[in-house]
């Protein structure tokens, strides 16, 4: 059974020596030339003759991995391929005009070494388009594979790397919040139980949203609502917690636990360092052709403004994958003793 290339590959070489066959036929009736069963013969001996030589030429080619070749070390090759195929094209039509007696009164006339070295030069100007036109086919061919190639390396790397991220995101919130939980057990057990039931919500909620890259700015919202819940416990009124969302964010799509671990950085580095506890605020609102988050807590940088912490790196790293340069993280300090995370992620207008 032959293959799609190779079918177009025959289908090409018969049209391509076909129109050779047509050309001649054309520069005949061109320039006056009488057009008999002898041309006519000799015509298709000369398409015969270079469709066996241009394959026996691909044989070659394919054979000694010539496509392989850069085109420095591969370009004396097929000079030298060239004028032997010439040769060899000549030679066959030659011997074959000789065996069917097809040889005009002017051919007659020449010297079997001229007549050689005419048809060769003849047969070059037809296999050089040749070639030029196969190698083009293919080094277009060979770069459309590899950018394919390349595609999808890039979206299985991104791929691998954003599941490692994520199992690296969840086990460090899980156990951050057991901790919150161990230290409530002793001072007060009930509160410990609804620690454990809010944790519960939040690790279902987080298991469903581990099969997506992204899930709705909702979903993700409600993950949110819950584990300050959990941290309203441990904190009490030491944790003051303000929302300003735009409703219409609410279907817009954000990596999944990535509000989650701002606001947890935000919890453990500036709210639990204040002796008088602090503010949480999450504002979701379209900023231009952009969906922007920002969470504002209370705290201090401590001097780290590029913000170089597991958190806010995997949220650098997901952004890029996900949404590349369009999406946008940054951190930093705003008036006084307050810290303010924001998170542009590029709006699909479609």
């Amino acid at each position: 059974m032959l293959s799609k290339s190779y079918k177009y590959y025959w289908w090409c070489q018969i049209a391509g020596w076909g129109f050779v066959g047509l050309s001649l036929l054309f520069f005949a009736f061109t320039f006056g030339h009488e057009v008999t069963d002898i041309f006519l013969a000799r015509t298709g001996l000369i398409i015969l003759a270079g469709i066996i030589t241009t394959h026996s030429l691909r044989w070659v080619i394919h054979r000694f991995n010539w496509l392989l070749l850069p085109i420095e070390k591969v370009l004396p090759k097929l000079v030298v391929a060239v004028i032997i195929s010439s040769i060899v094209c000549s030679l066959l039509v030659m011997v074959a005009v000789d065996l069917f007696q097809l040889r005009t009164a002017k051919s007659l006339q020449l010297e079997f070494a001229k007549r050689l070295v005419i048809s060769t030069l003849d047969n070059g100007l037809f296999l050089i388009p040749w070639v030029l036109i196969y190698y083009t086919y293919h080094y277009v061919e060979k770069s459309r594979r590899q950018q394919v190639s390349t595609l999808k390396l890039e979206s299985l790397v991104k791929e691998l790397e954003l599941k490692t991220i994520k199992s690296h995101i969840n086990p460090h919130f899980i156990f951050n919040a057991l901790n919150s939980i161990r230290a409530l057990i002793d001072e007060n057990p009930e509160r410990a139980r609804n620690a454990i039931t809010e944790l519960s919500n939040i690790l279902r909620s987080s298991m469903q949203a581990e099969k997506m890259e992204t899930v709705s700015f909702e979903k993700e919202l409600n993950i949110v609502k819950d584990y300050l819940a959990l941290e309203h416990i441990r904190f009490e009124d030491r944790l003051k917690v303000e929302y300003e969302i735009d409703e219409d964010t609410l279907d817009q799509p954000v990596p999944p636990m990535m509000l989650q671990t701002l606001v947890e950085n935000a919890i453990k580095h500036g709210v639990s360092k204040q002796m008088t506890g602090g503010l949480i605020k999450i504002s979701s609102d379209f900023k231009g052709a952009h969906h922007e988050l920002v969470i504002l807590n209370t705290g201090r940088l401590n001097g780290h403004l590029s913000g170089d912490g597991f958190g806010l790196v995997s949220t650098r790293n997901r952004l890029q994958l996900l949404f590349g340069e369009k999406a946008n993280f940054e951190i930093k300090e705003i008036g006084h003793n307050m810290v303010e995370a924001k998170v542009l992620i590029p709006v699909d207008l479609k």
